[in-house]
C-alpha cells in the first residue's frame, strides 16, 4: 500500500486523475485474495496488481470510463466459466468482485491523500471512508474523509457521529478495504493498513540491502544505528525512517513497539546484538530475529538466561534469522530474511 499511496498523492498533486481498483469480495481459487489493491493511471499504466490475465485487463479498460464519469463502478467476475475463449487463462475456480474508485485531481483529494501517505510513512494509524451509494442511487459521485486520532482532519465527506462510530468500530475487526452498508448507505472502508514495521538495528551491508527489499513488499521500514556515518538518507533513500542513537543500550525508547512490529538485529557485533535483544524481549513484537551462527546464538541465549530469561522468552527469536536457503551474500541474506518476514506477517494476517 504504500507504493500505491505514494504514487497517488504524487500523480494528484501533478493534477492528473486516477483511478484505484481494490478487490473487495473474493471466494474460492483467485489470483489475488479481499484487499488487494491496484492503481490504474491516465495513460493505463498501473501501479500494483491484482493478478494479471483477463480481469485485470478488464478492470483497466473500464477504469478510463470510471474516470470519464467520475462515479465508482462494481465489477464482478466468474473466473470459473469455461464457455469463451478469452476466459481460458482465468478458470481458477473462484469468483471475486472489483471496485473501481476514481480519484480526481482536487485541492479536497490532495490534501486527504498527500496525509494519508504521510501517515503510512509515519506509522499512524489512518484510515479512509468514502461513501459509494445513496440511499435510491445505484452510484453517486465519490465523497472521502481521512479519520485519524479519532476525528476526520481531511475530506468532504460529514458523517453524522452514530455513523462515524458504527463504520470505526466495523473497522477495527479488519485488515483489508471492504464494503460496509450503514443507514441505506455503502461505504467504502479502507481501514487503519497494518503493514507491519521492520526495524532494522545496525546499518551495515546487509540492513543496506534488506531496507530496499522491505519497502518492495509493503513494510514500513525503520533503520536504527548509533553511527552517523552509516545510518543516514543517503544510504537508506528509501527507509520510511533512519534514527542515529546515542548508543544501544535505551534503543526501544525512540521506537513504538506492537504486534505489529518486526524487529531485525543485524548489528556490528555480538554484544551489541544481545543488549538489542534483551530489550525486544520485552516488548510485545510479533517477530524477533537476529543474525548470526548457531555458536554465537546459543552463547548470547546462555548469556540471557544467567540474566533471568526464560527458554518461553527465548523461543520467540528467530535465529539464524531467514529462510534456510543457503544464503551467503548480503543480498542473498536479506531476500531470506524478507521472506521470513512475509511468511512472518501473512500467517498474522490469518490469525
Amino acid at each position: 500500500m504504500h507504493k500505491i499511496a505514494r504514487h497517488m498523492a504524487k500523480e494528484l498533486e501533478k493534477g492528473q486523475d486516477v483511478v484505484l481498483a481494490t478487490i473487495v469480495s473474493q471466494s474460492g481459487s483467485t489470483p489475488r485474495t479481499s484487499g488487494t489493491r491496484m492503481l490504474v493511471l491516465p495513460d493505463n499504466d498501473i501501479v500494483g496488481t491484482i493478478g494479471g490475465g483477463i480481469v485485470e485487463a478488464r478492470v483497466i479498460q473500464a477504469a478510463a470510463d470510471t474516470r470519464q464519469s467520475g462515479e465508482p463502478l462494481l465489477l464482478a467476475f466468474d473466473l470459473n466459466r469455461k464457455g469463451q475463449q478469452d476466459d481460458l487463462d482465468v478458470i481458477c475456480g473462484g469468483r471475486l468482485t472489483v471496485i473501481l474508485e476514481p480519484i480526481i485531481s482536487t485541492p479536497v483529494n490532495i490534501n486527504l491523500y498527500r496525509d494519508r501517505y504521510l501517515y503510512l510513512r509515519q506509522g499512524v494509524p489512518s484510515m479512509v471512508i468514502s461513501s459509494v451509494a445513496g440511499e435510491k442511487q445505484a452510484a453517486v459521485p465519490l465523497e472521502r474523509c481521512l479519520f485519524t486520532r479519532g476525528s476526520i482532519t481531511q475530506g468532504s465527506l460529514a458523517l453524522p457521529e452514530p455513523v462515524l462510530e458504527t463504520l470505526t468500530r466495523l473497522a477495527a475487526k479488519q485488515r483489508a478495504p471492504f464494503l460496509a452498508d450503514v443507514e441505506n448507505r455503502q461505504f467504502l472502508i479502507d481501514p487503519p493498513f497494518a503493514c507491519g514495521t521492520v526495524f532494522i538495528f545496525g546499518a551495515g551491508h546487509v540492513s543496506l540491502q534488506l531496507a530496499k527489499l522491505t519497502g518492495m513488499v509493503n513494510f514500513r521500514t525503520v533503520v536504527l544505528d548509533d553511527r552517523e556515518a552509516f545510518a543516514n538518507r543517503k544510504r537508506f533513500p528509501d527507509a520510511d525512517e533512519v534514527i542515529v542513537l546515542e548508543n544501544f543500550e535505551h534503543t526501544l525508547e525512540a521506537v513504538v513497539i506492537d504486534p505489529d512490529a518486526y524487529i531485525v538485529i543485524v548489528t556490528r557485533g555480538h554484544s551489541h546484538d544481545k543488549t538489542v535483544l534483551a530489550q525486544a524481549l520485552a516488548t510485545k513484537a510479533g517477530y524477533i530475529g537476529m543474525i548470526g551462527s548457531r555458536a554465537k546464538r546459543n552463547t548470547i541465549y546462555n548469556a540471557l538466561k544467567q540474566d533471568g530469561f526464560t527458554q518461553h522468552d527465548i523461543e520467540r527469536v528467530h535465529s539464524p534469522i531467514g529462510l534456510g536457503i543457503n544464503a551467503e551474500t548480503p543480498e542473498e541474506i536479506a531476500v531470506s530474511i524478507v521472506a521470513e518476514l512475509i511468511h512472518a506477517r501473512a500467517v498474522a494476517t490469518k490469525d
